[in-house]
């Protein structure tokens, strides 16, 4: 061995030692404390949990800001060796570090302990329906975003750089194209929709399934068995929202939410989490200890758990398995058949809540949510204009108006958890999944066949293959050009939504 390749050798070694160490803070702190928070940590707690979070987020910081890393960074930019994972490692770390480094110590520290704080409050300020337990708290979070859209830097808009975080290389500019093709679709489908319901004598698609929590969570684990996430690899658990917490492909918790008057929340909380811990769960265990055993974005990681909510969850062959499963569970029959089911779980009715809106017109809900981040990072409006201006924009996007905060700008828990830049990952999201499912279709078969005569292994299988299983080794766009060949495009997601809704509504 030569003395260059032995110093290779001898540097990666090194280098991985410290990025272990990175590892285990990172999902000590975001999915084990988190999880335990989230899940089981009594109300009293928060005050402590918060001290001891920021402890952890400073240990955090303290490692990735650690000058020695950029000696190591520098080094092996100068000596490539052609493997991807190394190479992939160094970029994610010169990423990580980029971010970090850019915001001063005492601001880090002061906002995950400004996090801890505020998530909590967002519980009892929607408990309590009160905006204002919440809005001295928000207004720190938002002063903090606008401090790092200047630390990272932008070119043209500083909501760029938070949306960079999550999304390496996509813009305002691009969103904004992409988001003003896709509603003007969608209004237009929508209206046609309303038209042919509105000369239905009897519509059968108002019926509600109501069923107590405790079987609904024997339905959710049903779910999540069938589409193959494996239990002895994970659990599943309630919390104030639904979300999936890996601390490593073979650990991966998914928490979610019931709502014992309609059986659908659960359903799709499951199959959506599902997905994603699919996700978790099918990282090659040899990416761990390199910062890479993770989802590739945010946006990758949605379009999983969109496929498996929408595309597979709403399909013809998957709700008359789930409306079989209801029959089993329930203790009286069901108000309406197998057909009314899949009709019902196809309703397109605008809706107050994100996460419980009709797959048509989901996308509205989160252009909403970009457009009041953008103006809030633009100081276009105050956090204080808030309620005023989320009740302004349901009313002109969904021809709706909530009544209460809860039901309102209090509804989700990002903006209060620090998740500012994150909303444009639902929307590219749901525009990835469908051009994933187009590229299924071409290799593996029609998807709505594979789903109806049960062979979900395919389904995992081709996604495990060619998305999962590099964890973030690629980027996003990386991703979406070796699977798809091309860039990001509506045309495969309004194809999808053409079809399925003239199919639904006769149109």
């Amino acid at each position: 061995m030569s003395k260059q390749s032995d110093k290779y050798s001898r540097m990666l070694a090194e280098l991985k030692e410290k990025v272990k160490r990175i590892e285990y803070l990172k999902y000590g702190l975001n999915s084990l404390i988190y999880w335990d928070k989230i899940t089981k940590m009594p109300k009293k707690g928060i005050e402590y949990r918060s001290q001891v979070m920021g402890f952890f987020g400073e240990e955090l910081y303290k490692f990735l800001s650690d000058p020695q890393l950029k000696k190591y960074l520098a080094y092996f930019d100068g000596n490539k060796q052609n493997d991807e994972v190394v190479d992939g490692m160094i970029a994610r770390m010169k990423r990580n570090n980029y971010y970090v480094e850019k915001i001063p110590e005492k601001e880090y520290r002061e906002y995950i302990s400004l996090i801890a704080n505020a998530e909590q409050v967002w519980e009892t300020a929607k408990e309590k329906n009160d905006f204002q337990l919440l809005q001295p708290y928000l207004e720190r979070i938002v002063d903090k975003f606008k401090s790092f859209a200047e630390y990272w830097g932008y070119e043209e808009n500083p909501y760029d750089a938070l949306i960079g975080y999550y999304e390496e290389g996509v813009t305002v500019k691009e969103i904004d194209q992409l988001s003003t093709e896709l509603r003007d679709f969608i209004i237009e489908l929508l209206n046609q929709i309303k038209a042919k319901e509105a000369s239905w004598k009897e519509n059968t698609l108002e019926y509600v399934i109501p069923l107590a929590v405790e079987k609904q969570e024997d339905l959710a684990r049903w779910v999540l068995s069938t589409i193959g996430f494996d239990f002895d690899a994970g659990r599943l658990d309630q919390g104030a929202h639904p979300t999936t917490l890996a601390c490593s492909p073979d650990d991966v918790r998914i928490v979610t939410l019931y709502n014992e008057k309609d059986v659908r929340t659960g359903i799709f909380n499951a199959l959506h989490e599902g997905g994603k811990g699919l996700y978790e769960q099918d990282i090659d265990k040899n990416l761990l200890g390199t910062l890479l055993a993770e989802v590739a974005s945010f946006g990758v990681e949605e379009a999983i758990g969109r496929l498996y909510e929408n595309i597979i969850g709403r399909s013809r062959g998957f709700s008359g398995a789930v409306y079989k499963k209801l029959e089993e569970l329930s203790s009286q029959d069901l108000p309406l058949n197998s057909q009314q089911f899949y009709q019902c779980i196809n309703r397109v009715k605008p809706s107050l809540i994100r996460i419980d809106a009709d797959e048509l017109t989901y996308m509205l809900h989160i252009i909403i949510r970009y457009e009041i981040e953008k103006e809030l990072i633009n100081n276009k409006i105050t956090v204080g204009e808030l309620p005023e201006v989320w009740n302004h924009k349901y009313k002109e996007y969904l021809g709706i108006e909530p009544d209460t905060d809860r039901e309102g700008v209090l509804q989700d828990i990002h903006w209060a958890a620090g998740y500012f830049g994150f909303f444009p990952s639902y929307f590219l999201a749901n525009i990835m999944a469908a051009q994933f499912t187009a590229k299924m279709e071409r290799e593996v078969g029609s998807i709505d066949e594979l789903i109806s005569t049960g062979q979900f292994d395919a389904i995992h299988k081709w996604l495990a293959e060619n998305v999962h299983r590099r964890g973030a080794v690629s980027s996003t766009s990386e991703v979406i050009k070796k699977i798809t060949g091309g860039a990001m495009s509506s045309e495969y997601y309004i194809d999808y939504l053409k079809k399925k809704y003239c199919k639904v509504y006769d149109l």
